[in-house]
């Protein structure tokens, strides 16, 4: 029976997540515009933001659903909260970044939205990115990777799989590819990261690495 839980854990964080081809495409909308150690924190910024949105949605369609909530508790921080989604405030939501797409203030209403987010969620603050606004990324360009994003469900109500997780992986590894040799300071193959947690199989105590980077050896 724990082998087979086992398995399935396994099998939950390696399927394929079914979007992974849009992601890429997004990414590389930015290639010739920004290098590869650049553009894919543009990209994983908005990765990041489009699923505390999808995720705030998912959830606020839920209580809207239940007949003992409903709209008295669809503004109610505590609803979310409980089930681990973050507050997003309507300015910082994704239907608010997606309408300003086509716009030269693109840079900044993503800027601005992840100021809201920090602001209301004390485990964000200073940790977001902010700089969507500088004159090298290219506004237009920009624009097209929201509209492609705006497309993708990147996080939704009762997920199984670690989604952001799994699209963060794919994206470092493809970044990598990009990078080269240089990448090897900040990605680990998964099949690397697979091999070592099977050697150490930690199921017992606690495990401290002040250095996890991205966390997927935990994961």
């Amino acid at each position: 029976m724990a082998a087979k839980k086992e398995a399935k854990a396994k099998e939950a964080n390696t399927a394929n997540i079914g979007f992974e081809d849009k992601i890429w495409a997004a990414a590389c909308i930015l290639r010739g515009n920004l290098d590869a150690s650049e553009y894919k924190h543009v990209v994983l910024g908005l990765i990041f933001l489009k699923y505390v949105s999808d995720r705030f949605e998912a959830r606020r369609a839920e209580i809207l659903a239940d007949p003992e909530l409903g709209e008295d508790f669809a503004d109610d921080r505590d609803e979310y909260e409980a089930e681990n989604v973050f507050w997003v405030p309507e300015v910082a939501r994704w239907q608010a970044v997606a309408s300003a797409a086509r716009t030269p203030e693109i840079g900044a209403t993503i800027d601005a939205a992840m100021r809201e987010i920090e602001r209301e969620n004390d485990a964000l603050k200073g940790v977001l990115p902010k700089n969507f606004a500088r004159p090298e990324l290219d506004k237009r360009r920009l624009g097209d990777v929201v509209d492609l994003f705006t497309n993708v469900q990147v996080g939704g109500a009762g997920e199984s799989k670690d989604l952001l997780g799994r699209v963060y992986e794919y994206c470092l590894a493809k970044f990598a590819e990009q990078e080269g040799k240089r990448a090897g300071e900040f990605y680990t193959p998964s099949s690397v990261v697979r091999a070592l947690v099977e050697i150490l199989r930690p199921f017992k105590g606690r495990v401290y690495d002040p250095c996890c980077g991205s966390g997927g050896m935990f994961v």
